[in-house]
C-alpha cells in the first residue's frame, strides 16, 4: 500500500541516470518492466482510494434538476490532482531499494 501522505517522489520530471536505474537487474528493459508493473498497482491503488472518498459525497438520486457543488469533493480532487505520477512514485521506490523483485527464469 502506498503512504500518499509521505511521498517524496518528484512532482515534476526529473532525469537518472541510466546506469544507476538499471544496477539492480544489469538490464534496463528488465527494470523499466519492473517499474512499469509498480507504476501501474501504484495507480489502481490510488485510484480505488480516490473513488472510495468520492463515494463519500455521492448522492444518490436520480434527480438531474440541481447539481450542488461539494467543496470538501472539490477539495479531495485537488489533493489527489497534486499528488506526483505513479510512474515518478515508482521509480523514486525502485531507487531507493523498496521494490521486491525476482527473475523467475533464472531461478527455473
Amino acid at each position: 500500500m502506498v503512504d500518499i501522505k509521505n511521498l517524496d517522489a518528484p512532482i515534476s520530471t526529473k532525469t537518472i541516470e541510466r546506469n544507476q536505474f538499471d544496477a539492480p537487474t544489469n538490464n534496463i528493459y528488465e527494470a523499466i518492466s519492473v517499474v512499469a508493473k509498480r507504476a501501474a498497482q501504484i495507480n489502481s491503488e490510488i485510484k480505488k482510494e480516490l473513488i472510495e472518498k468520492l463515494d463519500e459525497f455521492a448522492t444518490h438520486n436520480d434527480s438531474l434538476e440541481e447539481i450542488f457543488e461539494n467543496k470538501e469533493q472539490i477539495e479531495v480532487s485537488k489533493f489527489y490532482e497534486k499528488l506526483p505520477k505513479p510512474h515518478a512514485i515508482a521509480v523514486q521506490e525502485w531507487l531507493e531499494d523498496k521494490i521486491y523483485y525476482r527473475n523467475t527464469k533464472e531461478e527455473a
